[in-house]
């Protein structure tokens, strides 16, 4: 029988080695994974058993080394976890796993016992839906008044106070073994009712306090999904917005041929079916600018036929390292559609489009550059990736900046009437790393249909 100080103190660091362990578990990306994958095969159970049991054996074994120091054990607690969140097999390895210490110093009771709790709470956890498991509070006095509120509106069976009454019915089980039989299995236990409610609810609350860590990483991650299906379904919008703009105007190009000029309107059709054909091929929402500048060719192909060689030359100033960064992908051809419909076709004797590429600062720097009319004043031309800029085209690719990259991104305008207009962006070379959440925008590619 232990002195009611040393239990009370005991309790208390308990709770505190559970916050511990449980935050620090929570911090590691692979124990996350491993975790929350619903279907997890045997290594990934092999592992996220060796994440949990690893630092809780040696929890036990400090335990029974260390005269006095009873709240580095929490074994009982823990396998009661590994039954309701990972099933038997999982909870009985586990069980066996951190009873080995206490097997070895003759408490020959840890083991049956862990494996009796290690079914009892499997059964629980198979009982149960996932949501209420992972909604267990461990605040005793809070769930309780919740089910009282409930059930005089309501009543009904709550499966978390049956959480409850199981872990401190199991806890009540270990004291009566171990006043029995007080070598073979270890337990907290006093004559002090008081106390002995202490140690029920302290139970409870060190199975509560990982799920409650725990849980927290998984509504971030469920909202981190989510925003991230929002950002897929924003840019597959925009992407689908653009389809039908370029398309519409190359048809109207095509028409404004076919009746001077069949046969050119003949090779803009067959330049047209090429667009299309990778128009409608399954691709990512990145590519490498190498494909994007090979897109970009056919579309100049259709133009240049259009206005003539004579009045469009297209000039490239491509830096060759970044040929194979990936960009988003159509961030181009609006921005050329853009030079070509305001800056050049007004002008009677057309002009030159520049494309340029370069590394700037850790940035890939993207610019297209026309010498044609400039914009008007009183047009609206802007700097920085918030604000609104000319026509469908510039719209577009601002936003999907916006969307991909937030700040990391800018996209400039700078145009002077009657001399050109000059585009720049600005964008990560590599994976852009969301300050908040550490997660990677740019390699997370979704595959769309355009």
């Amino acid at each position: 029988m232990y002195e009611q100080k040393l239990i009370l103190i005991t309790l208390l660091i308990k709770l505190g080695v559970a916050a511990a362990v449980s935050s620090a578990l929570a911090r590691a990306r692979a124990f996350q994974r491993l975790l929350f994958t619903e279907d997890r095969k045997a290594r990934q159970t092999l592992g996220l058993l060796a994440f949990i049991c690893i630092p809780l054996t040696l929890g036990v074994w400090v335990r029974v080394t260390v005269p006095n120091f009873l709240a580095a054990d929490i074994s009982f607690e823990t396998t009661i976890l590994l039954g309701i969140l990972m099933g038997p097999l999982s909870a009985l390895a586990g069980g066996a796993i951190l009873s080995l210490p206490a097997m070895l110093h003759h408490e020959y009771l840890s083991l049956p016992f862990n494996l009796a709790v290690a079914l009892i709470a499997s059964l629980y956890g198979s009982f149960v839906e996932e949501e209420e498991v992972w909604s267990f509070s461990p605040f005793v006095d809070l769930s309780i008044y919740r089910w009282v509120r409930r059930n005089l509106r309501q009543p009904r069976f709550d499966r978390q106070v049956l959480l409850l009454v199981l872990i401190a019915g199991l806890e009540m089980c270990r004291g009566g073994l171990h006043t029995m039989y007080p070598n073979l299995l270890f337990a907290l236990t006093s004559d002090n009712w008081w106390v002995r409610i202490a140690i029920w609810a302290s139970a409870a609350m060190v199975v509560g306090i990982p799920l409650k860590v725990w849980n927290t990483i998984r509504i971030e991650q469920k909202l981190e999904e989510q925003k991230r299906l929002l950002l897929e379904a924003r840019l597959d919008a925009l992407q689908r917005q653009i389809n039908p703009h370029f398309l519409f105007n190359t048809l109207n190009s095509i028409a404004s041929l076919v009746r001077f000029r069949p046969e050119q309107a003949r090779e803009l059709i067959v330049k047209l079916a090429n667009i299309l054909r990778a128009l409608l091929k399954d691709h990512d929402s990145y590519v490498h600018l190498r494909d994007e500048l090979n897109f970009t060719d056919d579309y100049l192909g259709i133009e240049v036929v259009r206005f003539g060689a004579d009045k469009l030359k297209v000039v490239k100033e491509i830096d060759p390292e970044t040929l194979e960064l990936p960009v988003p992908s159509m961030i181009l051809q609006p921005l050329i559609e853009n030079s070509i419909k305001h800056g050049l076709e007004p002008r009677i004797s057309g002009g030159t489009i520049t494309i340029r590429s370069r590394l700037h600062g850790g940035k890939l720097m993207i610019e297209v550059e026309d010498d044609g009319v400039g914009i008007a004043p009183g047009r609206p031309h802007s700097s920085g990736v918030l604000h609104q800029g000319t026509g469908i085209g510039m719209s577009n690719v601002r936003e999907r900046l916006e969307v991909l990259f937030g700040d990391a991104a800018t996209f400039d305008v700078t145009s002077r009437p009657g001399r050109g207009t000059h585009i720049t962006m600005e964008m990560p070379a590599a994976g852009y790393e969301d300050g908040e959440t550490g997660s990677t925008l740019l390699p997370a590619r979704s595959s769309t249909r355009s």
